[in-house]
Parts: structure tokens; C-alpha cells; sequence
């Protein structure tokens, strides 16, 4: 007596009868779920792209600080823009947390540049005393985004510019991990400008 093995579509058939159901009633809600993803996903990257056009034009729109990095790029940029740098720091934060390199580097230089306004802002009142922290954080700044993306133009050309606007001197007669004393009658500034005295 032969025995005749059952067909592959048989075997398939048979299977197939109790998972037929369950198929009917899974597939179109997946492409449903999926069609809502995808909607979801459109609909806030067009709300994202109306708020990134909108900060470059000039508008002022919130951003909260778990928007998507690009959004949160725009505001710190529009911000840096007005000097409105205590808004702009904890978006900077999240962004830190959240951002590609190349992003976290922008945002470095847009918040570099804004110190380096208000350091040329105080330079041109004359008032030099103020103006040497902001260079530092300007540097700082610079320094930060080079680090993030060494190859950043920006950042290396106003590094040079703002090095040059205050020099860093070496502090004699200290040691390592010494502190110097602050004595306010041997500290100037180290922002070149007019002596002040007899001539």
C-alpha cells in the first residue's frame, strides 16, 4: 500500500482556515494604525516647518523644550538674535540632550555671536570692564561648537576675532591648581584701549 504525502497548497490550505479570521479582522486595522502614524507624523512635521519659517521671518512663536531639534534650533537662533540669551539657555540644554552635533555646534554659534554683539555693544560705549566676561563667553561658545563639528568656519573666524579682542595672558607665579589672590589694584583689563592718566 502506498502512502501519498499531502501537497504543499494542502498543507498551506489547512493552516491557513484558522488563521483566515483573525487575518480579516488584523490586517486593515494595521493599515489603519499605520495611516494614522503617518498622518500624525506629516501633520508635525508641517506644524514644525510653519514654526521654523515663521522664527526666521522674525515672528516670535513659543517653542517648548521637548520640540524636535530643528524647531528648537530656530528659537535659540531667534532669541540669540534679540539678546534674549536667559530664554535661549534651557532651550540650548534640551538641545543638548536631543540634537545632532552639527545642530548643538549652530546653536553654540549663534549663542557666541550674541555675547560677541553685546562685547562689541560695550566697546563701543567704552565701557571695557564689562566687556571682557562677554568675550570670554563668547569664546567659550566658540570653543563648545568647534568641538561639536571642528570643520565650523564660523565658529574658528570669530574665535580669532573675539581671541583678539582680549588676550589671554600668562599668570605668573602661579602654580598648578594654586589659587591667585584678587587684589583690585594690580587687575586691568586685558581689552587694549585708552591709557588713563597724566600723558
Amino acid at each position: 500500500m502506498t502512502t501519498t504525502r499531502p501537497s504543499l497548497a494542502r498543507v498551506l490550505q489547512r493552516a491557513w482556515g484558522p488563521v483566515r479570521p483573525v487575518m480579516i479582522v488584523t490586517l486593515p486595522l494595521a493599515g489603519a494604525a499605520g495611516a494614522l502614524a503617518c498622518a500624525g507624523l506629516s501633520w508635525r512635521d508641517g506644524n514644525a516647518n510653519r514654526t521654523i519659517a515663521a522664527l526666521e521671518a522674525g515672528q516670535d512663536r513659543p517653542v517648548a523644550a521637548d520640540a524636535v531639534p530643528e524647531v528648537l534650533l530656530a528659537r535659540i537662533r531667534f532669541l540669540a538674535a534679540r539678546e534674549r540669551l536667559d530664554e535661549a539657555e534651557p532651550l540650548i540644554a534640551a538641545l543638548d540632550g536631543s540634537g545632532s552635533p552639527a545642530l548643538r555646534a549652530l546653536a553654540q554659534i549663534a549663542l557666541g555671536n550674541a555675547r560677541l554683539r553685546q562685547a562689541f555693544g560695550k566697546l563701543e560705549a567704552g565701557d571695557l570692564e564689562p566687556a571682557t566676561p562677554l568675550v570670554g563667553l563668547a569664546r567659550q561658545a566658540y570653543r563648545r561648537a568647534l568641538t561639536l563639528r571642528p570643520e565650523a568656519w564660523d565658529a574658528k573666524f570669530n574665535l580669532d576675532v573675539a581671541s583678539r579682542l582680549v588676550r589671554d595672558f600668562p599668570e605668573r607665579g602661579r602654580e598648578q591648581g594654586e589659587e591667585m589672590p584678587a587684589d583690585p589694584k594690580k587687575i586691568w583689563t586685558d581689552i587694549p584701549g585708552q591709557p588713563r592718566g597724566l600723558p
